[in-house]
């Protein structure tokens, strides 16, 4: 007799998904080394120190927005002493690698899904006191990392969401809240705003006012075929969500990437070919190593140059160009040659350039079996040598980061984006750790 065991506790078991959200992530990575920062005002800034990306809560009470630009905001700055850094990825990957290690003592099933986000099922693990269980997690996560998160519950990943966002704005929960309770929950979707849902966006939460749904009950009382109808069946299955109906399965094996895209802003404005080439380059070198970090080849090459929009004095100007290989890689080497060939043809002189970028598509596995190219000149002993050789360059650029220049073209780096205040990578550069005397 086929179909689920009855016995089997996996379907008996009432579902129980957690949210850990660790709160401001890069101000908290930020203020781990700088105690004397702590409840003082700081904002971390995007690439070229342009753009506000993460706010203490002291920022937050001032009114300053998220990407707001920074000159924007500098009279504030300056009145309230604000602290800022610029974006230090490095010591933000290695932060959230911790976080994410000390989850894993409290699932066996955990689904990250970003630098400062997890999902965890808890499942049969807390039936009796989540609320304690959440609290755990969070005293743990603060104990052994340093990081303040918030811990919100749910039978899915929609509500678990939702529980997340009340545990950070209401204080009154001590940062963990379980929305399994439906009375708990038809309380606090009464007072929430729709556009707080997850995955509901600014288009979507218009139109939903405009049928007059304006909370997240409104959202939740509709019925999820006539929101299918008028909107998509994404939004109907957040409305199945919302009622506790599980649409969206935990993502337990990390899926490779299908496209893998390296840009910057430049610190200056680039005129000329050869400064733009050498930029160019050391995106394709990022990019490679990453298709190499998922052990994948990519068989189309795509690039864009462009001018800076935000000022109409300047000619403006923005191309880009592709180009499908006859045979996919993941060789450094072929990845620059494709994008300098492609730059050729759409860089024009007489402009501003503000910002470039690659992007790699189709991509596949390293180990699936293509139909080879008549003509091409390479073997399999050659393209042994060409792993080989990308692995060396990998080591070497892992071990010196900051020396990144082994398959980038030149040595002007005075385009880089701007980073006067970045922090030192603490974990990961030995001359970088604190010394206590």
């Amino acid at each position: 007799m086929g179909g689920r065991d009855p016995c089997d506790s996996r379907f008996i078991m009432t579902p129980l998904i957690a949210l850990v959200d660790c709160n401001n992530f890069y101000v908290s990575c930020e203020r781990l080394f700088r105690p004397d920062l702590s409840h003082k005002p700081v904002m971390v800034l995007s690439n070229n120190d342009g753009c506000v990306v993460s706010r203490s809560k002291e920022v937050k009470d001032l009114g300053i927005k998220m990407a707001v630009p920074v000159f924007q905001v500098q009279d504030l700055i300056k009145q309230h002493n604000i602290t800022l850094f610029s974006s230090n990825y490095t010591l933000y990957a290695d932060i959230s690698a911790r976080v994410m290690s000390t989850l894993e003592e409290f699932t066996p099933h955990l689904d990250i899904y970003s630098i400062d986000e997890a999902f965890l099922d808890l499942t049969g693990i807390c039936e009796k006191d989540s609320n304690k269980y959440g609290q755990q997690i969070k005293k743990t996560v603060l104990r052994t990392t340093g990081i303040p998160v918030c811990v919100g519950m749910g039978p899915n990943k929609t509500l678990a969401k939702l529980a997340n966002f009340a545990a950070k704005k209401w204080t009154k929960t001590a940062g963990v809240l379980d929305l399994s309770d439906i009375k708990r929950r038809e309380k606090l979707m009464r007072i929430v705003p729709v556009g707080e849902i997850w995955g509901i966006g600014s288009r979507t939460t218009k139109k939903l006012n405009q049928l007059n749904i304006h909370t997240v009950w409104d959202l939740a009382s509709q019925s999820p075929d006539r929101i299918q109808r008028l909107f998509n069946i994404v939004v109907a299955r957040t409305v199945l969500e919302l009622n506790g109906v599980s649409c969206i399965e935990l993502d337990l094996s990390p899926t490779n990437k299908q496209q893998i895209v390296c840009s910057r802003s430049f610190s200056r404005r680039l005129t000329d070919f050869n400064t733009l080439s050498q930029a160019l380059a050391e995106f394709c070198s990022r990019a490679a190593e990453k298709l190499r970090q998922q052990n994948s080849v990519t068989s189309c090459i795509s690039i864009f140059i462009r001018t800076s929009p935000f000022n109409p004095q300047e000619p403006q100007y923005q191309r880009s160009a592709s180009i499908h290989l006859t045979s996919a890689t993941q060789d450094t080497r072929i990845i620059i040659s494709k994008a300098h060939q492609l730059l050729k043809e759409i860089f024009k002189t007489g402009y501003h350039y503000q910002k470039c970028g690659i992007q790699l598509s189709h991509i596949q596995n390293a180990l699936t079996h293509n139909q080879l190219d008549l003509f091409t000149l390479e073997t399999n002993e050659s393209t042994t040598e060409n792993k080989t050789l990308m692995s060396v360059m990998d080591n070497i650029n892992r071990r010196y980061p900051k020396k990144m220049t082994i398959a980038a073209t030149g040595f002007d780096k005075s385009w880089k984006p701007k980073a006067d205040l970045i922090s030192p990578n603490y974990t990961t550069q030995w001359q970088d750790l604190l010394q206590v005397k």
